[in-house]
């Protein structure tokens, strides 16, 4: 079987040969950590990104399958972005920039983790008016016809392919900041808050349905929105339900219309209290399924939702920082939750540094042996 015939099986509850070994990326710090020991050559390191020839010759190394995240879209974000700028360098070499967002961000010396957030240029309907709502709308150019005219010959066979739908609200979050939403959606305007999410929505569907009208063939639909934390969600899911809802409606529709019927949503975090949402709005699958105070979310849903409620992920990846003990344990879990029918283990997120080489060999070649 191909992995792309592994997997599909799996998340349809058909018969597959085995388990497929899949992984979700690497942060680079860890690349260039594996390149001073020894492990990979710094030609791996200096050009990997998802889905890349250099890529394809870690997998060998290590023994992965693929990377599930292998997505394609559109230009369906703020068209254009807006200019990046540093607006100001303090005394300790912290950076003030501007983003493509629009957001303000301090920049620390050699910090590898997401900036914090300064300040925001979205807080008004002036602002949305004039900055954003012009960005926010669908032209053609947005989607490139030609790649997608040849798409279903060039695209690769042996794994499965998605097509990236964008997000609802986590792009949205990423312009205001946290702090902004919060101020736009209890404070300062909700019937502006609505129209953000709306217009930007509207364009995002837009890219979705020029694109599968070029006759473009997918295996799985999937959104980015990383809109919880280890508490919950970043915003009250009522409000989320009403502003949100109708949105995963129309796009997850539109997928299944043209025979996609697997429709995944990373969000990290506890998303227990949004999954309802999700689930009877169309997305079926969890991933990465992040594991962290709170362990494992996977079977919890699936005991909630049935055989409905499919997942890609649920590794806990610190197991890979530890040693063949933790992994080992790791590995029992992902066998269990295996067993339960459509569900792919993969490491909860990228690979952070400190993570060991051999440990991921390991663990990759423990996986295969799963049988399904």
């Amino acid at each position: 079987m191909t992995n792309r015939e592994r997997a599909m099986n799996i998340l349809h509850y058909k018969e597959a040969d085995r388990m497929p070994a899949v992984h979700f990326g690497y942060w680079n710090e860890l690349l260039w950590e594996w390149v001073e020991q020894g492990k990979i050559p710094r030609e791996i390191a200096e050009g990997w990104y998802d889905g890349s020839e250099a890529e394809r010759e870690l997998d060998k190394l290590i023994g992965w399958d693929f990377n599930w995240y292998r997505t394609v879209g559109s230009d369906n974000g703020l068209r254009p972005g807006f200019e990046y700028k540093v607006l100001e360098v303090l005394s300790d070499g912290t950076r003030r920039v501007q983003n493509g967002d629009g957001l303000i961000e301090r920049i620390k010396p050699g910090a590898t983790s997401i900036p914090s957030e300064d300040d925001y240029l979205l807080k008004d309907r002036e602002a949305f008016e004039t900055l954003y709502k012009p960005r926010m709308q669908f032209v053609p150019e947005r989607v490139n016809p030609e790649y997608y005219r040849y798409f279903n010959e060039t695209r690769p066979t042996d794994i499965p392919v998605g097509l990236h739908l964008g997000s609802v609200l986590g792009n949205i979050r990423n312009m205001t900041s946290v702090v902004g939403m919060s101020y736009l959606l209890y404070d300062e305007d909700e019937e502006l808050f609505a129209d953000i999410v709306d217009t930007y929505a509207e364009m995002q569907y837009k890219c979705a349905e020029a694109i599968l009208e070029t006759g473009a063939k997918f295996d799985f639909a999937h959104y980015w929105e990383d809109i919880c934390f280890k508490n919950g969600p970043l915003i009250a899911p009522d409000i989320f339900e009403e502003l949100c809802a109708k949105h995963y409606k129309k796009r997850n529709d539109l997928c299944r219309r043209y025979g996609i019927d697997v429709i995944s949503l990373d969000c990290d975090g506890v998303t227990d209290k949004l999954l309802p949402i999700w689930f009877e709005n169309g997305v079926n699958t969890m991933f990465p399924i992040e594991v962290g105070v709170w362990g494992d979310q996977f079977e919890p849903a699936r005991n909630r939702y049935g055989k409905g409620m499919l997942g890609v992920g649920g590794m806990d990846k610190t197991a890979l920082r530890e040693d063949k003990a933790a992994v080992d344990r790791e590995i029992e879990r992902m066998r269990r939750l295996s067993a339960l029918g459509g569900f792919i283990p993969c490491p909860d997120h990228r690979l952070m540094p400190g993570t060991k080489f051999e440990l991921v060999q390991y663990y990759a070649e423990s996986i295969k042996k799963i049988k399904y």
